[in-house]
């Protein structure tokens, strides 16, 4: 009967990789529980305006932690201000009650949290407070549960081209191959999902083509970032990458809700990573004509200079590697043609 010892240190090993699967998932449970926990307004930017100081007032008495108080001249700037993006909503107290602004595309809980604080307002003043929502969802879809569920087929299109090219194109040869794949696959699904939202589930509404770019570049920046960590540090890096982006991207991405309503730094983080970035810019280009797209799009930018980055770098090495056996392979040819030489007669 034949015994197989255990090869040593195994115990450790296993011990090792529990500990690590433990932590993972106490990590997760972490990353999406701590924000939903924690969420509420935290610094949400609203605009008041008013007669006389009662503008100041408003904001004397609601500015803090919450809220990002600004005083606008007139009810028509703050309108503005709403529709381009530069404030979550705004109250405006006139003669005949307190108008409020909001803009639900741009996060609904935010527009929730407003609703609220004016009728709070209006209390106080003894009047009535009418609800004017500039930026809303499509009628076809007004709860936005489209722009919400675009979120996770953005993160798999980064992380299934990653992974199946590595299989289909595996080692350095096919690099360049895995990566104009990805860079490929990012166009043609990029723009599908768009055309699937505007044109399908009416969940968007905007320049087709603008949000279509977004996308793409959204998933232009997860797919390359995780080829390249693939790339330059094997199947870890790739974990890495795809636990970075599910367990933090996701649940910190401010899709659903908006970033204002995520924890200080919380939210921050969320919008430096791609998926958050990715969210942003297609509320931005769906709903706000782009306005305030140019910082998650510069966002997305840098991952995808990054990803291609650790690709080159890999490459690089790659060749160096090849060219250095295809040297020694060489020489030790050399070497065996001298002896067969010294052994003729």
């Amino acid at each position: 009967m034949t015994h197989h010892a255990t090869p040593p240190g195994t115990g450790r090993k296993l011990t090792l990789v529990v500990l690590a699967l433990a932590a993972l998932i106490a990590a997760m449970l972490c990353a999406f529980a701590l924000p939903s926990l924690n969420s509420g307004p935290h610094h949400v930017p609203l605009g008041v305006t008013g007669p006389g100081e009662a503008a100041e007032a408003l904001r004397d008495n609601v500015d803090g932690p919450e809220w990002d108080v600004r005083v606008y001249e007139t009810s028509g700037a703050v309108e503005t201000a709403v529709r381009g993006g530069d404030i979550a909503g705004g109250l405006a107290i006139t003669a005949q009650g307190v108008d409020v602004y909001t803009a639900t595309a741009g996060g609904p809980s935010a527009t929730s949290a407003i609703a609220a604080l004016s009728d709070g307002v209006a209390d106080q003043n003894k009047t009535q407070a009418t609800v004017q929502d500039l930026v809303p969802f499509t009628d076809d879809d007004p709860r936005g549960a489209g722009l919400t569920a675009a979120l996770m087929p953005m993160i798999f299109g980064g992380i299934f081209p990653a992974l199946i090219l590595s299989n289909v194109f595996p080692g350095h040869r096919g690099l360049r191959v895995r990566l104009a794949g990805a860079l490929t696959f990012s166009v043609v699904a990029g723009a599908a999902v768009a055309a699937v939202l505007q044109f399908g589930t009416h969940s968007i509404e905007g320049n087709y083509g603008l949000t279509a770019l977004g996308v793409i570049l959204g998933m232009a920046a997860l797919s390359t970032t995780l080829l390249g960590l693939q790339a330059r540090f094997g199947m870890a890096g790739f974990a890495f990458g795809g636990a970075l982006m599910m367990l933090l991207g996701n649940p910190l991405s401010g899709l659903a809700t908006g970033p204002h309503w995520l924890p200080d730094g919380w939210g921050t983080v969320g919008q430096l990573l791609p998926p958050g970035a990715s969210g942003s810019l297609l509320r931005a280009n769906a709903f706000f004509d782009g306005t305030g797209g140019s910082l998650p799009a510069l966002v997305l930018t840098v991952w995808v200079v990054i990803g291609v980055g650790l690709a080159l770098l890999a490459d690089r090495r790659g060749r160096r590697t090849t060219g250095s056996r295809s040297k020694v392979v060489a020489g030790s040819g050399t070497v065996d043609a001298s002896r067969a030489e010294l052994a003729m007669p």
